[in-house]
């Protein structure tokens, strides 16, 4: 399959990932080694390894809406299904890092989001990963100024924040504005909003100093500016059916899928009781992942950023394949990229494995599977 290309300039696509897509709902670029081990990661004593292989490496954001693998690995539930093949993290702060990681098999799965799922996938020609599972929908809202901003109406004229420019919030935000009747230009931001791209580690500096008027972002994002006074006008959730839209999912290396589908297959159960253990223990759960961040990124979140984020996120084992296919084509009709060819990016064998043999539903790959 042919590379896509992208419509921005060449350093356009390199500073924000214009993937055939969006780029990442993240911080800044680079990787670190995530050794901060919780009691409950240990293996077993006399536990068999998998195929007899020795470890699988395992990449994740210190990030909420990656609070399934923040769960899991925090309460050992990886490792648990894993036996005694280890589980060994890497934590990123960017899309494209985790994708190069994974291409030099320095980790063999990652939760990562949307865009540069797509991104790696394109631009390997559909040979170096795969989706094989769902993570988290939700979790992305438009917080405002209340004094400066009243409705959805007075956003015109305004400058408004995004992460970064092509990433799934920004296109999000431009295919927003273009449902308005508004025109903004895609590169630049200028027009009836000025799109401000603005790295989540800085915008609640940005909104408190008045540079910005709001912001369209992830959490805990949105509620670091609520916290400063913000208030949210509009949960993307509202614009999708069901209110559910794909914000981070499971890849793997082909290579390694190909080699070892058992772990796989454990990972993937470990991620499903993962989620089943979330939804059972709201209250539990939230405090493991807030520890697993502090482990990770060196600071917890308080509880008035921590709460009202973890509530806006909905943890599930289902793609949401037909909103991935939705976000690609926000970013065409914006003009931020060509039409992708998105066919054979998920295989949801293994995961549809797993829950049949829990007793759930299978999901669907809304036609895009490997054949």
């Amino acid at each position: 399959m042919p590379a896509i290309r992208s419509r921005l300039p060449r350093r356009g696509v390199v500073a924000a990932l214009v993937l055939p897509l969006l780029a990442l709902t993240a911080c800044g670029y680079g990787s670190q080694a995530s050794d901060g081990s919780s009691g409950k990661e240990r293996i077993a004593a006399g536990a068999e390894k998998i195929d007899g292989l020795d470890s699988v490496k395992i990449g994740y954001f210190g990030n909420l809406t990656h609070g399934t693998a923040l769960v899991g690995r925090q309460e050992g539930l990886f490792q648990k299904e894993l036996g005694g093949t280890k589980a060994e993290y890497a934590t990123f702060n960017a899309g494209p890092s985790e994708i190069e990681a994974l291409n030099s098999g320095s980790i063999d799965i990652g939760w990562i989001g949307p865009s540069p799922s797509i991104n790696g996938y394109t631009k390997s020609a559909g040979k170096n990963l795969r989706i094989i599972g769902g993570s988290a929908s939700g979790g992305v809202k438009l917080v405002v100024d209340p004094e400066k901003i009243k409705s959805l109406k007075d956003v015109k004229g305004k400058r408004i924040a995004t992460p970064q420019l092509g990433n799934t919030q920004d296109v999000a935000f431009l295919n927003w504005i273009a449902e308005q009747g508004w025109k903004v230009d895609a590169n630049s931001g200028k027009g009836d909003v000025s799109v401000v791209r603005t790295d989540n580690k800085i915008t609640p500096d940005a909104y408190k100093s008045g540079s910005i008027d709001g912001a369209w972002v992830p959490e805990p994002t949105a509620s670091k500016l609520v916290a400063e006074g913000a208030e949210v006008l509009l949960d993307e959730s509202a614009l999708w059916p069901d209110e559910k839209f794909v914000i981070t999912n499971i890849i793997v290396s082909q290579k390694f899928l190909e080699e070892h589908p058992k772990v796989v297959e454990a990972v993937l159960r470990g991620s499903v009781k993962t989620n089943a253990w979330i939804g059972a223990n709201p209250g539990k759960a939230k405090a493991a992942a807030n520890a697993r961040l502090k482990a990770d990124v060196g600071k917890a979140l308080p509880a008035d950023v921590l709460d009202p984020a973890w509530k806006s996120i909905r943890f599930t084992d289902d793609p949401l394949a037909s909103t991935l296919g939705s976000e690609a084509d926000h970013a065409v009709k914006a003009g931020l990229l060509e039409k992708p060819r998105l066919k054979g990016i998920y295989d949801l064998g293994p995961l549809n494995k797993v829950l049949q043999a829990q007793g759930e539903s299978t999901v669907d790959d809304a036609g895009l599977g490997a054949e």
